[in-house]
């Protein structure tokens, strides 16, 4: 019998244990320490009771909060010191309410059965931490560090902000990477509403901005014949290669410099800032998330030899298969490439939901600093995070210069500003402003985000 009562008694204590881990000062009320128990009940309550309202009441906050490195420092060490204050009240619970008699197995056990509470108490405090120095790293990697300040409101006189967006291709063959892909996304600093200008890669006699550049090409670029034919997407590497076509500034910052002035002159637009995604590295992201899902319209070639077919029909695709889906001209032309881009895009923002991101964070984290290079400073991620929260419920929309609008071989530059101009002077609700001979057969209005997007390559 009173090895029962002891049994009972190692029970309750280790229930009280548990519970004081849930709930601190449970263990201290029962044994009549009041003024402790309410004291580490009440500071509990408050800290859980701030989480929790932070989480569902102040996301943007915390998000701008996430891409802060002192930040990210600071929930690191937040979570360790929350761990390690459970822990304590955890065991000093269990000294308050363990039997006095126990027997040394009952001891032992007991003991272990305490040691196993504070692992499972510190172990998703540990991981929480982790992944705060995780993001940490790839804020600090990724992303610049800005000498000059950030005002409070970088908006504050600008009307639209305006980020080049480059999809990057390297191939066995020739050195360097083409920017094959090359979209400007011109976001309304108000309201959020968005237009993205989606540039061929094969715009010919791209006129250069004034100074050395223009100098060396004052026809436009020329590329280096009979090697290269002169096209868009080799400014950025030709920038690379030739230091004295942007000088001052250092191997690795050459051609985003150059290529972003080279398209605001051509677009008109001043582009501050530039996101390059290298399609390799894009492949482990995807692979990272266990695959995109997509529906192909019409079956594409896959590979380099046509080693075979991504067949029609909706199918998760491995990063390799999404690779091809985005890069493959076989049958097809640029134009109909740069529609499966925006599809695979598109498809990536809306399988890459929370659950999705926690389970392979960290293999994204670093699949996503080997793919992503861009300018944009760390100071001003909060701002953009503001900025992105008005983009998510604002109007999305987007244009193609592509045939038969634009020549590639022969564009009409100033007919390119005059569309952008018009387009971004027009009211975001109005479908009309997309209409006409500007947009290649098969695009249609997405109705659940207004983007538009081409119905003959996927859904």
């Amino acid at each position: 019998m009173a090895a029962k009562q002891a049994g009972q008694s190692v029970a309750t204590s280790l229930a009280l244990t548990l519970g004081s881990a849930v709930l601190w000062g449970l263990a201290h009320l029962w044994v009549g320490r009041r003024v402790t128990g309410a004291l580490l009940m009440g500071i509990y309550v408050i800290l859980v009771a701030a989480t929790v309202t932070a989480l569902f009441k102040a996301q943007p906050e915390l998000l701008s909060l996430a891409v802060q490195p002192g930040w990210l420092w600071t929930l690191a060490l937040c979570a360790l010191l929350f761990a390690a204050a459970t822990v304590t009240v955890a065991i000093r619970s269990y000294q308050l309410v363990r039997p006095e008699a126990l027997s040394r197995p009952a001891r032992y056990l007991s003991a272990l059965a305490v040691g196993l509470l504070c692992a499972l108490i510190i172990a998703p405090m540990a991981y929480v931490a982790r992944l705060a120095l995780v993001s940490k790293h790839v804020v600090t990697s990724v992303f610049a560090r800005e000498t000059i300040p950030i005002p409070v409101d970088p908006w504050r006189g600008r009307e639209r902000v305006n980020i080049l967006l480059l999809g990057a291709d390297a191939a066995p063959a020739r050195p360097g990477v083409r920017t094959d892909s090359m979209t400007v996304a011109s976001i309304d600093t108000r309201t959020g509403d968005t237009v993205l200008f989606g540039l061929p890669r094969n715009l010919e006699h791209v006129p250069m901005p004034v100074g050395p550049a223009r100098d060396r090409f004052p026809y436009g670029f020329g590329g280096e014949p009979p090697y290269t034919p002169g096209l868009l997407n080799e400014v950025f590497q030709y920038a690379e290669d030739y230091p004295d076509m942007v000088p001052g500034v250092p191997t690795g910052h050459r051609g985003p410099t150059l290529l972003k002035r080279t398209v605001s002159d051509i677009t008109g637009l001043n582009i501050t800032n530039y996101v390059m995604l290298d399609m390799g590295g894009f492949a482990n992201i995807i692979d990272a998330m266990g695959g995109v899902k997509v529906t192909v319209k019409e079956p594409i070639v896959y590979g380099r030899q046509n080693e075979g077919l991504i067949s029609a029909g909706t199918r998760r695709l491995s990063g390799s298969e999404a690779l091809w889906f985005g890069r493959s001209r076989t049958d097809s032309d640029d134009y109909v490439r740069m529609g499966r881009q925006k599809c695979l895009l598109n498809a990536v923002a809306k399988q890459a939901d929370p659950v999705t991101v926690l389970r392979s964070f960290e293999k994204l984290a670093d699949a996503t600093m080997r793919a992503v290079s861009t300018d944009i400073p760390q100071a001003l991620l909060p701002n953009l995070i503001d900025l992105s929260d008005k983009v998510k419920n604002a109007e999305i929309r987007s244009f193609q210069f592509i045939p038969p609008l634009i020549n590639t071989a022969n564009p009409d530059y100033s007919l390119i500003r005059r569309k952008i101009s018009t387009i971004l002077a027009a009211p975001a609700a109005t479908p009309s402003t997309l209409a006409g001979p500007s947009l290649a057969k098969g695009v249609r209005r997405h109705p659940g985000h207004g983007a538009v997007i081409l119905d003959s390559v996927c859904r």
